[in-house]
Formats: C-alpha cells, sequence, structure tokens
C-alpha cells in the first residue's frame, strides 16, 4: 500500500468520524440495553452498564473492619477512596473466595461492589427486559433478561447503594449521605 493510499485512508475515516457529529443520535441506542454479565457467589446476573462509571480486574482492596459482614475494605478509584462491598454477601450468598472484579457505581455516595466473574458485555432489546419490584430481602433487584445461559436478575445499583446504607445504619437524604 502506497503512503498516497494511506492518506486518503486516513482521510475518508477523519470525514466520516466528522460527519457523525452532525447525524442525529441514532435510534437503536434508545431501544437497546447494555448490560453486565456477572456472577456473585456462583449465581449468573446483569448490572446496567448505565449505572457503572468503571470496571476494574485484580484491584487492590485495603481491609477494613466494619460493621456490615459484606464490607470487604476500600480502593482508590481517581484520588477517591472507595468503599467496596462484596456483591454476593450483599445479595445473601456465600462467598468463599475473594472476588476478583470491582465494578464502580455511578451517583453519590462512592460505592463499589465486587464480583467473582465477569461473563462479558451484552447489548439486548430494551423490551427484553422484564422490570418488576424486588423481593429481594435487600431490595437490589429490579427485573429480569434471558441471555444465553439462562436468565439472569437484575441488579440496580442505586438500590444497592440504599440496601448498604441500611444495613450499615445510616440514613440518606435526597443524593447525599448524612454522615
Amino acid at each position: 500500500m502506497s503512503p498516497r493510499s494511506v492518506l486518503e485512508g486516513l482521510n475518508v475515516l477523519r470525514e466520516e468520524f466528522d460527519r457523525s457529529f452532525a447525524m442525529p443520535a441514532r435510534q437503536h441506542d434508545a431501544e437497546q440495553s447494555e448490560l453486565l454479565a456477572v456472577r456473585a457467589g456462583g449465581r449468573a446476573y446483569a448490572l446496567r452498564l448505565a449505572q457503572t462509571s468503571g470496571l476494574w480486574p485484580d484491584r487492590p482492596v485495603t481491609p477494613l473492619p466494619g460493621p456490615v459482614a459484606a464490607l470487604l475494605g476500600v480502593a482508590g478509584f481517581g484520588g477517591t477512596i472507595v468503599p467496596v462491598y462484596d456483591l454476593a454477601a450483599l445479595l445473601g450468598h456465600p462467598a468463599p473466595e475473594r472476588p476478583r472484579w470491582l465494578v464502580l457505581a455511578t451517583g453519590t455516595p462512592a460505592l463499589a461492589l465486587a464480583f467473582h466473574e465477569l461473563d462479558g458485555h451484552v447489548r439486548v432489546p430494551t423490551d427484553a427486559i422484564v422490570t418488576e419490584a424486588s423481593e429481594h430481602p435487600h431490595g437490589c433487584l429490579r427485573g429480569m433478561v434471558a441471555l444465553a445461559g439462562g436468565i439472569r436478575p437484575i441488579i440496580d445499583l442505586e438500590a444497592a447503594r440504599t440496601a448498604v446504607h441500611t444495613m450499615a445504619g445510616h440514613q440518606r437524604s435526597g443524593k447525599e449521605h448524612d454522615r
């Protein structure tokens, strides 16, 4: 391939990229939901990607004692110390080994949840998600979705944050933590 054809190809790509900003938002984005397929305590779940702000494998967690057994400790994210909770323990499942993955939830106060396995990122039609109120004791489950390998409950990360603070005996008002 000649240098001239490479430059022409780059110019075409640049023009397409610039033109993409002038186009209206794609309709399929509103009709699709992006999920992370995860496993916690040997059970399959899904997380809404829109409720996450990052995903990390093997991130160091400094252990801390605390009133909640699910509290693994704290981890640093962009200069901020964030509490890390074991998702399996939060959902009431035994967790024989330490979770490998951390997901940072959007919103405040900061919260990271640890889980054992990441099965992947999937995009599904929004109408494939069955939404329902949770009957789970901690109220973190909000709906179900059929993915390869079976039906997965969807964990609502904002509801998980509320459950963590309720378990720790803290009260919240609005979006901010009172203490």
